[in-house]
C-alpha cells in the first residue's frame, strides 16, 4: 500500500477544506450584513429600499424627494430608532437582491407577503393591504379567467400580478412582462397591451392618462404588505414588529391611510400560511 508523503494533506482533509471554503462566503455574507437597531443607530442612518415609481406606495416627486405611503412609514420607523432615513429607489425585480446583498438595511417596498418570498427574506407583521386585479377597457367584456385569452396583457415582471395573471389566464394568452410598475402602466395607456395586471391603485394613474376608458375587471388575490429584513436578523425584526403594533394602536397608521388610501385601516391577520412574522 502506497504511503502518503509526510506533511501532505489527506484527501479527506482536502475535501473538508473545500467544503469549508464553499461555505465561507455564505457565513461571511450573513455576518457582514447582519444588522441590529444598535448598529443602525451607531452608523447614524437607516438605509431603506423602496419603490421609486409606484404611487401611492413609493415614488420620487418632481423635486427629487422620495414620497408615498411606504416612505411615510419608513420615516416614522427611522424616528423610532432616532436616525434619518436614506432611501434607495428599487425596481420590482431588484428589491430582494438589494436586501440580501446588504445594499439596504430593510425593505419598505410594497412587498406582498408571499410564501415563496418568505424563503428568501424575513417579513414583519403586515402593515397595509392590497388587492391584485386585472384592468381592462370598459368597452370590452372580461368576466372570467377564460376571457383573458382574447387580450394581450401587460404585467410588472416578478410582481404578484405577474404570478396571478400567469396562473389564471389561459395558456394561449399573450403576456408581456415589463421592468416595473410604471413601464407596465405606460404599455397600457400607449396601446402596447390591451389589459393590465396590477393593484387597486393603478387606476388612479391610468385615469390621469386616459380618463374614463378603463376599469377593474377581475380580482385575483387579497394581499398584505410587510417590511422585510434578512433571514435570521432577530433584533431588527422584533423592533419593526413592535413599531408596527405601536402605529396601529396610536393612530399614526390611520393618519397615513387617510393621506394615501382614503380608507380605514384594514383588519390584519394574526398569521399567514407559510409566512412567519417573527425571525427564528
Amino acid at each position: 500500500m502506497k504511503k502518503q508523503a509526510k506533511g501532505l494533506p489527506s484527501r479527506r482533509h482536502l475535501l473538508l477544506g473545500g467544503a469549508l471554503a464553499l461555505a465561507a462566503p455564505a457565513l461571511l455574507s450573513h455576518s457582514a450584513f447582519a444588522i441590529t437597531p444598535a448598529e443602525i443607530k451607531a452608523k447614524g442612518k437607516l438605509v431603506v429600499g423602496i419603490q421609486g415609481d409606484n404611487p401611492p406606495w413609493g415614488f420620487v416627486t418632481s423635486g427629487g424627494k422620495q414620497d408615498g405611503l411606504d416612505a411615510d412609514i419608513a420615516t416614522l420607523f427611522g424616528k423610532e430608532l432616532g436616525v434619518p432615513v436614506e432611501f434607495v429607489p428599487l425596481e420590482v425585480n431588484n428589491r430582494i437582491p438589494a436586501l440580501t446583498t446588504g445594499r439596504v438595511d430593510v425593505l419598505f417596498a410594497t412587498m406582498a407577503m408571499l410564501p415563496e418570498r418568505a424563503k428568501a427574506v424575513q417579513f414583519s407583521k403586515p402593515y397595509v393591504a392590497n388587492t391584485i386585479v386585472l384592468i381592462g377597457p370598459k368597452k370590452d367584456t372580461i368576466k372570467t379567467n377564460e376571457d383573458m385569452g382574447k387580450f394581450t396583457i401587460g404585467v410588472a415582471k416578478g410582481a404578484a400580478q405577474d404570478t396571478q395573471v400567469t396562473k389564471n389566464a389561459p395558456s394561449t394568452t399573450t403576456i408581456r412582462r415589463y421592468d416595473g410598475d410604471a413601464p407596465s402602466i405606460q404599455a397600457l395607456v400607449s396601446g402596447q397591451v390591451q389589459a393590465l395586471g396590477g393593484n387597486i391603485f393603478y387606476m388612479q394613474r391610468i385615469e390621469q392618462a386616459r380618463p374614463g376608458e378603463f376599469e377593474n375587471k377581475l380580482e385575483f388575490q387579497n394581499l398584505y404588505n410587510g417590511a422585510c429584513t434578512r433571514l435570521g436578523e432577530k433584533e431588527i425584526n422584533a423592533a419593526i414588529n413592535t413599531f408596527v403594533d405601536k402605529i396601529k394602536a396610536n393612530g399614526e397608521l390611520q393618519k397615513i391611510y387617510d393621506k394615501w388610501m382614503k380608507v380605514p385601516v384594514h383588519k390584519f391577520p394574526d398569521s399567514l400560511e407559510g409566512i412567519a412574522f417573527t425571525a427564528s
